[in-house]
């Protein structure tokens, strides 16, 4: 009601100047009236015409938002013509002329018959002109003039937003800037103070500032802290008239919001944690979380977690849950409950980003104690080793014992372990096991020349808890006895034609006789060849067994030997002899060397020879044979396999081994017959009873030309 009040009284004073303005204008046209007939006579009777101005114009003012009772008089039109005897007749036009504007015709007084509002139309240009009433003959030219509206405070200040909002750090300097408000005021600004504002704080205080002139909103607290408050709600006002009372003001609203700085470490709520894992537990599983606190959010908040110290380091993990912001506490190796059954970790947790400006509030990091407690679980009983080697004699009587196996309970409790055989390893039921100490056993001889090794597999149960149970293989080798008698590889007939005096027959091979023996190596060939007691007398024939390579010969007696060397013009043939011992000289020790398969000493003018001529002769299909240098031993073995399989002058013997080098350094030189240098006389074998009793046997049969001579 106060500023209702005085505004009317405003409008009232205001009224009454722009009555005193009209008066005033009226008053300065009848100062400066029209010339309109008026003749001077200037010198020597020249009569001199001027023309005067007939009207004298203002700037007319109206108030506005003008409520009265009353039209409000404007201003008053005044001609020099007009006498007052009304036969003037004044006419308005232009804007608002006739609806806003109105003249009385004969007074010429404008009057303002609506309410104005300067903030909707400041001024109005409207035409005035005198015209004769009778005639409407114009006695004055036209002429234009404005009203203005006169301004008045009548508008308050708004602001461009009902609601601001807005964003500063914690912990920001005083005078930090915030955010700017601007409010306008639709008054006229150059007249008065209508439309001059000052800004100011009305809620906000003590936090905030607002400059009076910019409107710009400012920190006026330090250390500001976001996790104590983080919003805040701020009243501006503008006021217009500079501030001063009777102005009109506006208002709105700030949401000021304190952003997070990272200025708080993380904190473990406890100093210490208790956990617990199973000593059954696999590697790679969560044994417990934990997790600092930190009021800090955003990348400012991230923590991530270290184990730092502890008997546990080596077993134990720690890794971050980055959407939980947890440590997970995770088993690394496996534990044993009967080893070790608690263990103690230390634990850092630590900020990933940090703020330098905020360090010295101290280490942005935290540590504690994480107790872990190992649970026991019943294990199933050990083997004291994975697997287990045993040996036994093959035709062993029922009942032998071939080894043992031991397991025990891991547990603290060590219950008693009962033992037994898996019979699906063990379909023929070949042993048995004491269920109490592990002992093996056979049930039955067993026979190695059948089945060498027998696996089976070894149950062992805690006698209170027969599901714990665990699993060992036993491989059991058994081993060779003499049990098998030589067998004879074929039936054998041997012929022979008839001699006559111009070819004699003298110790020549009938035929070549093989034997085989089941047994081990050890306990089979070498075998010894004989006649057998009915025919050991027979003067025709006998068999000789060599012992340094075993050949048997089974050759005609009471006959002249034929010279055994071959002249270079006759074919050489390789003997077709059967090792039962393989190897080469004495000083062969790198088996399969091509170096022991080829005489070096074969151009030294050994003559080659040979003990059987064939038929006919077999000619090697080309290619089959390597270089003489060739080192690849492999081709060169195949290579005289192939040969000796299409061969159809070589008798089917099961092996072929030729050896053309027995050795470098041997004084014996080679015993091969192959490659030797052929003569016309017969070669002198005496110096074989020189070599040693390794060679005896050779020197009985190559010896002396009188050796079978003698026998017969």
């Amino acid at each position: 009601m106060k500023e209702n009040y005085c505004l009317q009284a405003a409008l009232v004073c205001l009224s009454m100047l722009c009555h005193s303005q009209a008066s005033t204008l009226e008053r300065r046209s009848h100062l400066h009236p029209s010339f309109h007939g008026h003749h001077d006579r200037g010198k020597e009777g020249q009569v001199l015409q001027r023309s005067k101005r007939g009207w004298v114009w203002n700037q007319f003012f109206v108030i506005e938002e003008y409520t009265g009772p009353d039209p409000v008089l404007v201003g008053r039109l005044h001609s020099d013509l007009d006498t007052g005897d009304g036969k003037i007749k004044y006419i308005l036009s232009g804007e608002g002329a006739g609806t806003i504007f109105v003249i009385d015709d004969k007074s010429g007084n404008i009057h303002a018959t609506k309410t104005l509002d300067r903030e909707e139309k400041a001024q109005y240009t409207l035409m005035a002109q005198a015209v004769d009433r009778e005639t409407n003959r114009p006695l004055e030219p036209a002429s234009s003039f404005i009203v203005k509206v006169q301004d008045i405070n009548d508008n308050p200040p708004e602001f461009l937003h009902e609601i601001y909002y807005a964003n500063v750090p914690e912990r920001s300097n005083v005078g930090t800037s915030v955010i700017q408000v601007t409010a306008s005021d639709a008054d006229d600004p150059t007249y008065g103070n209508s439309a001059k504002l000052v800004y100011s704080i009305l809620e906000g205080q003590p936090y905030f500032s607002v400059e009076a002139q910019t409107g710009i909103i400012r920190t006026a607290l330090p250390n500001m802290d976001r996790e104590a408050k983080e919003e805040y709600h701020v009243v501006i006002q503008a006021k217009d008239m500079g501030g001063h009372m009777g102005g009109l003001s506006g208002t709105t609203k700030v949401m000021i919001t304190l952003t997070d700085v990272n200025d708080n470490p993380p904190k473990f709520p406890q100093s210490v944690y208790q956990m617990s894992v199973s000593e059954g537990a696999v590697p790679g599983e969560e044994v417990g979380r934990m997790k600092a606190k930190d009021p800090d959010i955003g990348e400012n908040g991230l923590v991530t977690y270290n184990i730092v110290d502890g008997d546990g380091m080596e077993l134990f993990e720690i890794t971050t849950d980055y959407e939980t912001q947890e440590g997970v506490v995770k088993l690394k190796k496996p534990v044993d409950f009967e080893t070790k059954r608690a263990y103690s970790l230390k634990v850092e947790a630590a900020n990933v980003h940090f703020d330098p400006k905020f360090i010295s509030n101290g280490p942005f990091k935290d540590t504690v104690t994480v107790k872990i407690a190992v649970e026991d679980v019943d294990e199933p009983p050990m083997f004291l080793a994975p697997s287990y080697i045993h040996e036994v004699q093959e035709n062993a009587a029922a009942g032998t014992v071939v080894g043992r196996v031991h397991a025990k309970d891991p547990d603290a409790a060590n219950s008693p372990v009962r033992y037994s055989i898996d019979r699906h390893t063990d379909l023929d039921r070949f042993f048995i096991i004491n269920p109490e100490d592990g002992f093996i056993k056979t049930t039955k001889p067993l026979d190695r020349e059948e089945t060498a090794w027998l696996n089976i597999s070894v149950f062992a149960a805690e006698i209170h808890n027969r599901h714990q149970e665990a699993k060992v293989p036993v491989a059991i080798r058994v081993l060779d006895v003499n049990d098998n008698a030589p067998k004879f590889a074929a039936p054998y007939e041997g012929f022979i034609c008839e001699s006559d005096q111009t070819k004699p027959l003298s110790n020549q091979p009938i035929v070549t006789i093989s034997a085989d023996d089941k047994d081990d190596t050890a306990n089979g060939p070498r075998f010894i060849f004989s006649l057998p007691p009915e025919i050991i007398h027979n003067p025709n024939f006998t068999v000789r067994d060599n012992r340094v390579i075993v050949v048997l010969f089974v050759t005609l007696r009471r006959q002249k030997k034929e010279p055994l060397i071959v002249f270079e013009e006759e074919d050489v043939r390789e003997n077709i002899i059967t090792y039962d011992d393989e190897g080469g000289g004495e000083e062969d020790t790198e088996a399969f060397d091509i170096a022991t398969l080829q005489n070096p000493d074969g151009i030294n003018g050994f003559i080659p020879r040979k003990d059987i001529k064939p038929e006919y002769q077999y000619m090697p299909r080309p290619g089959l044979r390597p270089a003489p240098n060739s080192v690849d031993v492999d081709d060169f073995i195949n290579t005289r396999i192939q040969e000796a399989d299409n061969d159809p002058t070589a008798p089917p013997y099961d092996s072929i081994q030729i050896y053309g080098y027995e050795g470098r350094g041997s004084v014996a030189g080679s015993l091969s017959s192959l490659e030797s240098a052929t003569t016309d006389s017969d070669l002198d074998y005496d110096y074989l009873q020189n070599w040693g009793p390794r060679f005896k046997k050779l020197a009985d049969l190559y010896g002396s030309k009188d050796t079978f001579d003698d026998d017969s």
